[in-house]
């Protein structure tokens, strides 16, 4: 049993992954300070939540470096520190290569990469004058074992440079007594992918079958909770990043 609860810092905390992360740690007793683009989602997102008086939604574009240090100054102001930051928000587009348009470019650049960056850097401040803390990033299971059935070039930049990132900050931020771990899915039941594709998806893991919420859950439950692990990517994907089946 947990001794005191953690402040827990989630973006993109509005739906799919992130929102059932913020449902898992309120049911801990932990305050919860989501992020979301739009004050509207994180409204609906704290109602579906039961309305909890230890959840605070911080609205903004986490591309912003302003939205970063946002997130981490409300937390501190409302419920004293940060304990954790994860960094879910993201999207993904599969496409060939040579089809990715400019805008498409800078979409992913600005939710995965600088998503990851800003906030980041705002924790990890707070967390070195605090020392203590951990940082938790949600990458991909297809950056660690890309698959010819899905191209994905440009996610695989990013969250395979992210992964990379999460072992050299961990590096970095060690002698502060902060941890930095990834957690890498592969194909989850968020509302990214609707019900008549999941027969396709079904065939992409080994396990034959898609991940749920909870399955990812779990595992960033476990890596905010070990004090001894930094530096790891941990797959959550059904096999799928073990090498070709």
């Amino acid at each position: 049993m947990k001794s005191q609860s953690k402040t827990v810092v989630i973006t993109g905390a509005s739906s799919g992954i992130g929102l059932a992360l913020a449902g898992a740690y309120l049911q801990r007793g932990d305050n919860v300070v989501g992020n979301a683009r739009s004050t509207e989602r994180l409204q609906e997102a704290a109602a579906s939540l039961g309305s909890p008086a230890n959840f605070l939604g911080v609205a903004g574009d986490v591309a912003d470096p302003a939205v970063g240090d946002a997130l981490i100054k409300q937390a501190v102001e409302r419920f004293g520190q940060v304990d954790v930051l994860i960094n879910n928000a993201g999207i993904f587009n599969a496409k060939p290569f040579v089809e990715y348009t400019q805008a498409e470019v800078e979409a992913l650049v600005n939710t995965n990469l600088k998503g990851f960056f800003y906030p980041s850097q705002a924790a990890a401040r707070h967390m070195v004058a605090r020392k203590s803390g951990h940082i938790i990033n949600i990458t991909a299971s297809i950056a660690l074992q890309p698959n010819q059935s899905v191209p994905a070039v440009l996610p695989v930049l990013i969250k395979g440079g992210i992964n990379q990132a999460t072992k050299a900050l961990a590096l970095e931020l060690a002698p502060h007594n902060i941890q930095v771990t990834a957690v890498a899915p592969g194909i989850v039941d968020t509302p990214l992918y609707t019900k008549d594709m999941h027969g396709f998806l079904n065939t992409l893991q080994p396990a034959g079958r898609i991940g749920t919420t909870r399955e990812i859950v779990d595992a960033v439950l476990y890596l905010s909770d070990a004090n001894f692990t930094t530096g790891i990517v941990l797959p959550v994907d059904g096999g799928m990043s073990s090498g070709k089946w």
